[in-house]
């Protein structure tokens, strides 16, 4: 009869395989952290065809870092919310960023805007650069930066990192309790195509930035302003892992 030691060995082989098996999934990983002075509930949303992690949302206190494993090839959107409150179902409701009608768990909605998103698609079948960008087209919210750590192929650093709430023109304004939370994008606020550059405007020849476009990129030059500004904002790279910073520091 097989001693107990065996079965503790074979126990042990069992459980270095699972684990093997389980992270040979993990191809990057992304570093959430809060320099904010107060919570904020990360959302994540997957592209089409793409996993969402983490379920979608959970919460990051001040001072915290949490970590995100994503796979091979993984293409999606992270954003932060403020001010929420959820019951012990999940349930609430957040005063910027908010997803599925109020819920921790965003599970595949999008955020509500205005709220600044971190945009990433980590490889291709067709090429394995990675491009990442801060978007401020669906408006802002808070500050937020990407950078890679180490890698190669270009690998700046996205960025918004000045609180464009401060500076937030009046027609744009999203105000909560007296305050400015949020900086609609010029497209929310009008709906026209001009601003959002949809229909006759949909290409880069015929969209060009407008004032509060402008605005905004002379606030965050590293950030997207509007639709069409890849040239100035889009970041390649391949590394493994990601830093992104909410309220980074200045």
């Amino acid at each position: 009869m097989p001693s107990s030691s065996f079965y503790m060995l074979l126990l042990l082989s069992w459980l270095t395989l699972s684990c093997t098996v389980t992270l040979s999934d993990v191809a990057h990983q992304l570093i959430l952290v809060n320099n904010c002075n107060h919570t904020i509930w990360p959302a994540t949303l997957g592209g089409a065809g793409h996993a969402t992690p983490r379920d979608g949302g959970f919460r990051l206190d001040s001072g915290g870092e949490s970590v995100v494993d994503l796979p091979e090839l993984w293409s999606g959107r992270i954003w932060a919310r403020q001010g929420c409150a959820f019951d012990e179902h999940g349930k609430g409701a957040c005063s910027t960023g908010g997803c599925g009608g109020g819920v921790l768990r965003c599970r595949g909605t999008s955020g509500e805007p205005p709220a600044t998103v971190v945009e990433m698609t980590l490889g291709t079948t067709l090429s394995p650069l990675h491009f990442y960008d801060v978007s401020l087209v669906d408006g802002f919210n808070l500050p937020v930066s990407a950078r890679p750590v180490g890698g190669s192929g270009g690998c700046g650093v996205a960025a918004c990192e000045a609180d464009l709430n401060v500076l937030c023109p009046g027609t744009l304004e999203v105000r909560r309790e007296g305050r400015v939370v949020a900086c609609k994008s010029a497209c929310l606020a009008m709906g026209s195509a001009k601003y959002c550059c949809t229909g006759r405007f949909g290409s880069p020849t015929k969209c060009k930035p407008t004032l509060f476009a402008n605005l905004f990129k002379a606030m965050c030059p590293k950030a997207y302003s509007y639709a069409f500004d890849d040239a100035k904002s889009l970041n390649k790279c391949r590394a493994s892992r990601y830093v992104i910073t909410f309220c980074p520091p200045q």
